[in-house]
């Protein structure tokens, strides 16, 4: 699919299995964030929208106005974070490019670049709009 001319009905209806959209107060600025910190690519990105792939994987961004009568703005809060709980992983993000691209895009490192006892080094990163970002990559072996 190129997703740089889609329109929006074909673009919905390829979509399958689980979705994320995340809501933001800025889209482009949200998209610099992530091919600055992650590499990702944005694609059709205006104040409003935008789809955004990390490698295999597509999502969307949308602004806030374009939920104007959709129930969940009114949950979303006033001021950060947004995003709390929430966890978003990068399977195939190295954490410590990631960490130090973040510093110089707007992010805040909640955790530097560590190494877990779950076999991953991964880093706590969190972007303008609150949302938690995991780049991981698996331990090398000893």
């Amino acid at each position: 699919m190129d997703y740089a001319t889609v329109g929006a009905p074909d673009f919905g209806k390829s979509l399958k299995g689980i979705g994320l959209n995340l809501l933001v107060r800025d889209v482009p600025g949200q998209c610099a964030f992530l091919e600055n910190v992650f590499g990702m690519a944005c694609h059709q990105v205006t104040k409003d929208f935008a789809i955004v792939t990390y490698g295999a994987q597509v999502f969307q961004i949308h602004a806030d106005g374009t939920y104007h009568s959709n129930p969940l703005l009114s949950l979303l809060p006033e001021s950060p974070p947004r995003g709390a709980g929430l966890e978003i992983r990068l399977y195939d993000s190295d954490p410590d490019t990631a960490a130090a691209n973040a510093a110089t895009s707007g992010g805040t490192i909640l955790q530097g670049p560590t190494d877990k006892p779950h076999g991953l080094r991964e880093a706590y990163i969190l972007c303008a709009n609150g949302y938690a970002w995991v780049p991981s990559r698996p331990l090398e072996a000893e």
